[in-house]
């Protein structure tokens, strides 16, 4: 016998900034979705606790700092600092829905003379989620001015430039 109980539709994405109180599922997502997105880098060192203290006592107070909901579920965020945006960062099983794209449009809002970012040369996904937003690459690194040691890209979003590099490659 089929169930003809209609399903009951997701509830609306939504896009606020973060709370403290937001710091531990932050936290949880941050390195879930590092594990998943990148993983060429060695295995994260620090407790759940201290990326929670991490986002809670530096992160929110220091950067503009914005989580995608869906009811009570954070699926991602993204950080701004001036310019900089620090970090974007979505779980695992709701990358490619569109969610990313809109935690970038919030954040160049709160930037819109432009935004400026990092990312590794290995993070090819990022990178290209980038080009396709417009970002491009205005200066490269050797890894020598992260903590990860790994060669790194900085991109730059500017309002109304032409798109130089498509593929996010030098």
């Amino acid at each position: 016998m089929a169930d003809d109980t209609p399903a009951t539709p997701a509830p609306p994405l939504h896009i606020r900034h973060a709370r403290p109180t937001d710091a531990p599922d932050i936290a949880a997502l941050h390195l879930a979705s590092r594990r998943a997105a990148m993983p060429y880098l060695p295995p994260q060192q620090r407790t759940h606790d201290e990326v929670t203290r991490w986002i809670r006592e530096i992160v929110l107070p220091q950067s503009r700092t914005l989580v995608a909901v869906r009811g009570p579920e954070i699926l991602g965020y993204a950080a701004v600092q001036g310019d900089l945006l620090d970090h974007l960062y979505l779980r695992p099983d709701v990358r490619r829905t569109g969610i990313g794209s809109r935690l970038l449009a919030a954040a160049q809002r709160l930037s819109p003379d432009g935004l400026t970012l990092h990312v590794f040369r290995l993070n090819t996904g990022a990178r290209a989620f980038y080009a396709h937003h417009g970002f491009t690459v205005i200066a490269t690194g050797d890894g020598s001015d992260n903590m990860e040691n790994l060669p790194e890209l900085t991109l730059r979003w500017t309002p109304g430039a032409p798109r130089l590099s498509p593929t996010g490659s030098p």
